[in-house]
C-alpha cells in the first residue's frame, strides 16, 4: 500500500535525488513520518542530513522523486508557501536575531498567523513551555546562553503553529545537562501539540532515546531504518554511532 493512502501519514518522501551541481547529495531517498510522531535521522557529517531538511522545507529542489505533505505534492512549492502549510525548520546554529529582544524574535515567528487570538494562544504556549524565556522577554537574543537561544529558536518556530517541525542538530554546542533539558522540552512540545517532528542529530544516544523511528543516512543514502528502540540494540548502529 502506498504510504499516502494511510491517513496517519503526514509527510511522504518518495525516491528523491538532490544534487549540488554535479555532486549527488541525496540518492533515491524514501521515508515517511506519521502525525504526532518523532522521527530521527542520524549520520556522520556530510551524510546529507541537513540537505534532507532543506529539501523538505523547499530551499532545495529534488531532480527526481516527489514529496507529499498531507497527500499533496510540495515538490515545486516555494519555501514561504511550505511554511504557511505548517512545515517549519529550526536551523543548525539556531539563527536567532541577536539584536532583537526575545519578544521581538517570537513575534517574527508568528508573522504568517493572522488570527490574533491564535497568535496570543501560541505566545502563551511558548512561555509555558519555555518559562526561562518569560523572564527574558526584554533581553536581546544575543545575550542568552546557548541553551536559552535554542529554546528561543524552538519557541519562534512554535509561533508559526507548525504541523511538522524540522530540527537540525538541536544539541549542537550545548552541555549534557542542557541537551537533556532540550530533548525533554522537544518531547513535551510533541505531546502537547501533537506535532510531528523530524530531528537530525549527531547525538545518536539522545535521538534514539526520544524518537519512535530512525533512519540512518550514509553518503546520501538510507542504509538502515527501523524502530528506535530496536536500533539501540543493533550491533552495526552501536559500533558506528553509539561509541561502544
Amino acid at each position: 500500500m502506498n504510504k499516502t493512502e494511510n491517513h496517519d501519514v503526514l509527510l511522504e518522501i518518495d525516491r528523491i535525488t538532490v544534487k549540488y551541481g554535479s555532486i549527488t547529495a541525496l540518492k533515491d531517498i524514501s521515508l515517511y513520518i506519521k502525525k504526532g510522531e518523532m522521527l530521527s535521522v542520524i549520520g556522520a557529517n556530510g551524510a546529507g542530513k541537513t540537505t534532507l531538511l532543506k529539501t523538505i522545507s523547499g530551499v532545495l529542489k529534488p531532480i527526481t522523486g516527489d514529496l507529499r505533505f498531507n497527500g499533496f505534492s510540495i515538490k515545486q512549492s516555494r519555501p514561504d508557501k511550505i511554511v504557511k502549510q505548517g512545515i517549519i525548520m529550526v536551523p543548525e546554529g539556531r539563527k536567532i536575531f541577536p539584536d532583537l529582544t526575545v519578544k521581538e524574535n517570537l513575534e517574527l515567528g508568528g508573522y504568517t498567523i493572522k488570527d490574533r487570538m491564535l497568535k496570543r494562544q501560541l505566545f502563551e504556549l511558548v512561555l509555558n513551555t519555555f518559562p526561562r524565556l518569560k523572564d527574558r522577554l526584554k533581553q536581546h537574543g544575543g545575550t542568552l546562553s546557548g541553551g536559552e537561544q535554542q529554546m528561543l529558536a524552538m519557541g519562534r518556530a512554535l509561533m508559526g503553529n507548525p504541523r511538522l517541525l524540522l530540527l537540525d542538530e538541536p544539541s549542537m554546542g550545548l552541555s549534557p545537562i542542557f541537551t537533556k533539558e532540550i530533548f525533554s522540552l522537544i518531547e513535551l512540545v510533541r505531546k502537547e501539540k501533537n506535532i510531528s517532528i523530524i530531528i537530525v542529530e549527531q547525538n545518536a544516544h539522545m535521538a534514539l532515546e526520544h524518537s519512535q523511528r530512525t533512519y540512518i543516512l550514509e553518503n546520501g543514502q538510507i542504509t538502515v531504518e527501523g524502530l528506535s528502540s530496536e536500533l539501540k540494540n543493533n550491533t552495526r548502529v552501536i559500533e558506528a554511532y553509539l561509541g561502544v
